[in-house]
């Protein structure tokens, strides 16, 4: 399959803006401080030089931002391997210190938002303060270096004070949101043995205060390392006295003591935090990243790419358990002020709250994803009824953003707004692509690869290709690139998952296209993570619910990105003989995955079907079902031959080519 590239840019910045802008006036920097033989300040030079020479790039990047050891580093990259590359050894640091010291002290550094529209205020001062307390709070615990604190949170700034503690004290943060069930967290939290549990007594959505207040005793009971549960009143529900296993303590408690902060040292590639992958079977996959691949690797794109620094303010919608918080919290690593929200994108009394609120609290960042562009779009929603001249970038993220949400963006939120489609990860906890302040968009397009990450479109045959579809692969190493996966001592399952196909290069598992022009189109996932308004989660936790019903035999979910933006997430079941699928048990099917998964990941059809395909060792075949429902063809996507009932691959294509031939009719 190839592309042909459409030539002309839809949005060209402002020559003035850009060269005002910090990737310009850290090009310019470069250019002196490294001597190099090329003009920095066009980005794709800058890009070349980021890739071609990983030390001089990075070693600039650190010496920018002016990175604080406490001892200094070795050599910027001792080793160039993937997986093991070996960056700034000798060094130690902490994130936590670096995420606290650029906010003034009267100066805002988080607003805290919710969907009811009220909004309240902590200064740099404020901040600090509770960060150094609830540090105290988890060392008098029995927090040290290297244990795990975990939260339960929804986005509030609970769960930025939490995560910053912990960080100073050298301990591993984990955080998954609320409307995680809890199995669902418990599969993720127990595998780290943490000592600390912080919980919230519930969020908000859509107009309703869900009560978390049992699920946290059913979790803390699930977690038998706690030493301590943290409770934190967020929605106004008494914690009524309850047999926990640990210790019970108030939030209040923990976050108001008076108290000086001393970050721990600790190695450049000290354990920061463990962040989730929805794997597609078995427990969800640890990640694991470091405070010091984290810091360089969030300084460039926030500081760089995003241009943030103090005065400006970013907004992006996100839950706890998404990557994009992670992001959320690291603004502070650039003196700017960072906003979290808990609620809904668009509740059905405000839907258009998230632009009243960035014209209200002067946002110059706003994030999003595409479901949430066009679905502005299609209800016919006027983000520009509010004054929204201070947002300079719409970023967006989760999925592939369609061509025809770039004019509309221009319409209704400002024709002077950069739209920057950016494509990265949980893996690396970043992006591999998007834009920047001095780059311009193609619509439908992501300007270009982000800086330091060596992209490439691999073909079957693992060779480059430009203006053809294959493989998103990165070539030379990246300080966030995983340390490890959790419990994983030989490296085997971190290996598999990413350098198995191409030795040596990571392959992340994206279809991407390279065009002549310079720029990335995300053609969406090749592996089967159910990727749902950019919140991932991994079909087993699916799987799992829906096959404990005794009504259910087997089930396979799918999530398919479809040409026109949209995402189909469809789930097939095989119904318990003598069980009819009918309504009731769809309704009882899709509360059992609201309740036991995630209320974000309930299918779009319940469909029966005589069986799901297997491979001959039994392994679901949800990646060849997925690719056949978008209109592959059979023989690009797999070997019947390989199959316990071969026959089953035509069911499938003809069930996406009724669904394609359905919607083109419409």
């Amino acid at each position: 399959m190839t592309t042909t590239p459409y030539p002309t840019p839809f949005f060209t910045p402002d020559p003035q803006a850009a060269t005002a802008s910090r990737i310009v006036d850290f090009g310019r920097w470069a250019s002196q401080r490294w001597e190099v033989d090329a003009d920095l300040t066009d980005y794709a030079a800058l890009h070349r030089w980021s890739v071609t020479d990983l030390e001089g790039f990075w070693g600039a990047v650190w010496e920018y931002f002016d990175i604080e050891a406490y001892a200094p580093y070795e050599r910027v990259l001792g080793e160039e391997a993937m997986p093991g590359a070996r960056w700034f050894e000798g060094a130690t640091l902490n994130y936590a210190h670096h995420a606290l010291r650029n906010l003034a002290d009267d100066e805002v550094a988080i607003v805290a938002l919710d969907e009811t529209g009220s909004a309240y205020e902590i200064t740099g001062e404020r901040l600090r303060a509770q960060v150094a307390s609830v540090a105290a709070t988890l060392r008098d615990l029995g927090v040290g270096m290297g244990d795990r604190v975990v939260g339960y949170l929804p986005n509030t700034p609970h769960a930025i004070v939490a995560f910053l503690a912990a960080a100073g004290l050298g301990a591993v943060w984990s955080v998954c949101g609320q409307d995680y069930a809890p199995k669902a967290a418990a599969d993720r939290f127990a595998q780290l043995e943490p000592t600390v549990l912080i919980a919230a007594d519930g969020y908000l959505f859509n107009g309703t205060a869900y009560d978390r207040r049992d699920a946290t005793l059913e979790l803390a009971t699930a977690l038998p390392t706690l030493k301590a549960t943290v409770l934190v009143d967020h929605v106004g529900l008494p914690w009524p006295s309850r047999n926990y296993p640990s210790l019970v303590m108030p939030w209040e408690d923990a976050a108001t003591r008076t108290e000086q902060l001393a970050c721990t040292p600790v190695p450049f590639d000290h354990p920061l935090w463990v962040v989730f992958s929805s794997g597609t079977t078995g427990l969800p996959k640890g990640i694991v990243h470091g405070h010091g691949g984290v810091l360089i690797e969030h300084l460039k794109t926030l500081g760089l790419h995003s241009d943030l620094g103090p005065g400006d303010r970013l907004l992006w919608y996100t839950t706890t358990h998404w990557m994009m918080w992670n992001l959320v919290a690291s603004t502070l690593l650039t003196g700017a002020t960072t906003c979290t929200y808990d609620g809904s994108p668009a509740p059905l009394t405000r839907p258009d709250l998230l632009w009243e609120l960035a014209a209200r609290h002067r946002v110059t960042v706003f994030g999003t994803s595409p479901q949430y562009l066009l679905g502005m779009a299609k209800f016919g929603i006027d983000p520009s009824v509010h004054d929204l001249s201070s947002i300079r970038v719409v970023g967006c993220t989760g999925s592939a953003l369609p061509a025809s949400a770039y004019p509309w963006v221009r319409d209704h939120v400002g024709g002077h707004v950069l739209l920057a489609s950016i494509s990265g990860g949980t893996d690396i906890v970043s992006g591999f692509a998007g834009s920047a302040p001095n780059t311009p968009v193609w619509a439908g397009e992501l300007s270009a690869p982000h800086l330091g990450a060596a992209l490439a479109a691999y073909d079957a045959e693992g060779q480059p290709v430009v203006n053809q579809v294959g493989e998103l692969v990165v070539t030379r190493p990246m300080p966030s690139m995983p340390l490890s996966f959790w419990n994983d001592p030989d490296g085997t399952r971190y290996h598999d998952a990413y350098f198995s196909a191409y030795p040596g290069v990571w392959r992340h598992g994206d279809w991407i296209t390279r065009t002549s022009h310079g720029s990335v189109i995300v053609h969406g996932r090749s592996d089967s993570t159910l990727n749902r308004n950019g919140v991932r989660l991994g079909s087993a936790d699916i799987h799992d619910v829906v096959e404990r019903l005794a009504e259910i035999t087997e089930a396979l979910v799918i999530g398919a990105e479809e040409p026109d933006g949209g995402y189909w997430m469809p789930l097939f079941v095989v119904p318990a003989a003598g069980v009819t699928l009918d309504e009731a048990l769809r309704d009882r099917i899709r509360e059992a995955i609201r309740t036991g998964a995630s209320p974000r990941h309930v299918p779009d059809e319940i469909i029966e079907v005589p069986a799901i395909p297997h491979t001959r060792t039994g392994k679901k075949l949800e990646v060849p079902v997925k690719r056949l429902l978008q209109g592959a063809a059979v023989e690009q996507v797999v070997n019947p031959a390989a199959l316990d009932a071969p026959e089953l691959i035509d069911y499938y294509a003809r069930l996406g080519a009724e669904r394609r031939s359905g919607k083109a009719s419409a």
